[in-house]
């Protein structure tokens, strides 16, 4: 495992093993420097199912991790939680561009604002996204666009940092 990479991508699909290699890693690293936890959380809690998940990503997490919730200002928070020292695991930008379309927010610009705030940040930032374009194409034009705006700010993201990792059966593969 290479830690020398300041920001890293995870890539796959649902279920696949990101969050937790995402996790990992930030662990390792953390163990290894002595640096700080932060878990930036873009989930809103809709509805009992996705109650559900976040407390299950809660209860995967020791007392090590401070966690912020940051559903729609992404960017503002990674500047604010960025400091040296700190290891950032942003969970999830697919996610975040759900709730950025939801408010009717500019998705490019929000897009543009996340590049930004990874390139000014001193932490180390881990990403975490679903890869929503190797399916069936969708029956109607809002679930078009959303696939194709997760896949614009997921080529913006992985054009931006430094090392990528697709994930598919638990197992991660460096494609940048």
């Amino acid at each position: 495992m290479i830690d020398d990479a300041r920001t890293i991508l995870f890539v796959g699909g649902a279920r696949s093993g990101k969050s937790r290699l995402a996790q990992a890693r930030a662990e390792a690293i953390a163990d290894r420097t002595g640096g700080e936890l932060v878990f930036i959380a873009t989930a809103q809690p809709f509805d009992e199912e996705m109650r559900e998940r976040i407390a299950r990503h809660q209860s995967d997490r020791d007392e090590r991790w401070r966690t912020i919730e940051s559903p729609i200002d992404l960017p503002a928070a990674i500047l604010r939680e960025g400091g040296v020292g700190r290891i950032l695991l942003i969970d999830c930008l697919t996610l975040w561009m759900s709730n950025l379309m939801l408010s009717e927010a500019d998705t490019g610009g929000a897009g543009e604002a996340l590049v930004g705030s990874i390139a000014a940040a001193a932490a180390r930032i881990m990403l975490v996204t679903n890869e929503v374009g190797m399916g069936i194409v969708p029956d109607n034009a809002l679930a078009r666009h959303f696939r194709d705006e997760a896949g614009r700010l997921n080529q913006r993201v992985a054009a931006a940092v430094e090392e990528a990792q697709l994930v598919a059966a638990g197992l991660s593969l460096r494609i940048k």
